[in-house]
């Protein structure tokens, strides 16, 4: 039988950014230096397949220090962690590594001297998200409010005369973050902004590469987890434009009815998805397809972020 033709046209830049790439190579390196069991507190990143890869080479993922065995290294997420994660880790005389993003730790910076200064935060993400368990854990309580959406910013409530300021999680939606601040800077003039954008680089310039080919496709397909921030933005970046998307962890998970057939469809993937889960989707719509494949213009990203010195040394 005659396939459906199909032209899958391919953002860019789209998968692993330079924080997750050193999340990683951090666990691979200290398997290296330390040999397994290497533990890891919470997924390094949000993402399963590269989570299970890890854990094949000895990597032991825990959801807290408590199941650190004594004389055992353990790495922290690049999400971040509460100072208290660290100090305990100190205190038990183990060995860490701190796989935190560094924008993630630029903002935990922000986040202290903000408070330093006598400013009360309000602090922009998503609750329960391990960024900002971690970035609400590196100033004392009460120093920090949440705000989820703009609503929360129309009706926040603040000490009277308090100095404010405003900080975001480096994962979310530019448009739904820059529409938030715009409404904290129009009841709160005086609000103090960070010191350059939050929302780190790779998932703006994701969220871009979707904007830029989503008028050109019917479908879109996100590779990324279910748990991954900033996955689920691009589908809702697509979905904003009129273009149905859906989030799927593998070429597998694929809903071939909600796909139908489709003369053009757009792939991005998170900042947490391998380039090799991109090609396994690729080929599973080529058993069903005649495909014809494009991948869209873009700059090139060249950022990388250093390893830490004792396990490069």
């Amino acid at each position: 039988m005659n396939k459906p033709p199909l032209h899958i046209l391919i953002a860019a830049p789209r998968g692993f950014c330079a924080g997750v790439d050193r999340a990683i190579k951090i666990v691979e390196l200290a398997l290296e230096r330390y040999g397994p069991p290497v533990y890891v507190r919470h997924e390094i990143v949000h993402n399963r397949f590269v989570v299970d890869r890890l854990r094949g080479l000895g990597a032991v993922f825990v959801e807290e220090l408590d199941a650190v065995p004594e004389g055992r290294p353990v790495v922290f997420s690049a999400h971040g962690v509460p100072k208290a994660v660290p100090d305990k880790a100190e205190a038990r005389g183990l060995d860490y590594v701190d796989a935190t993003c560094p924008l993630v730790s630029k903002v935990h910076r922000q986040a202290e001297r903000m408070v330093e200064k006598g400013r009360h935060i309000l602090f922009i993400g998503h609750a329960g998200h391990p960024e900002v368990i971690g970035t609400f854990g590196q100033v004392p309580g009460g120093c920090m409010q949440l705000i989820e959406t703009e609503e929360d910013a129309r009706t926040v409530s603040v000490k009277e005369g308090a100095e404010l300021g405003f900080l975001t999680q480096t994962t979310l939606s530019v448009d739904d973050t820059a529409a938030i601040i715009e409404i904290l800077k129009e009841r709160f003039p005086q609000i103090e902004s960070p010191r350059g954008e939050d929302i780190c680089y790779a998932t703006s310039n994701r969220q871009a590469a979707v904007k830029a080919i989503a008028p050109q496709v019917e479908r879109m397909l996100v590779i990324g987890a279910p748990n991954s921030s900033n996955s689920r933005r691009l589908a809702e970046v697509a979905e904003r434009l009129g273009v149905p998307a859906r989030l799927i962890e593998r070429g597998a998970d694929i809903d071939w009815d909600w796909l139908g057939t489709p003369a053009k469809v757009g792939i991005t993937a998170g900042a947490s998805a391998p380039e090799v889960l991109v090609r396994e989707v690729v080929d599973a719509l080529g058993e069903r397809f005649e495909l014809t494949e494009e991948e869209a213009e873009h700059e090139p990203e060249g950022m990388t972020f250093k390893l830490p010195r004792q396990l490069v040394a």
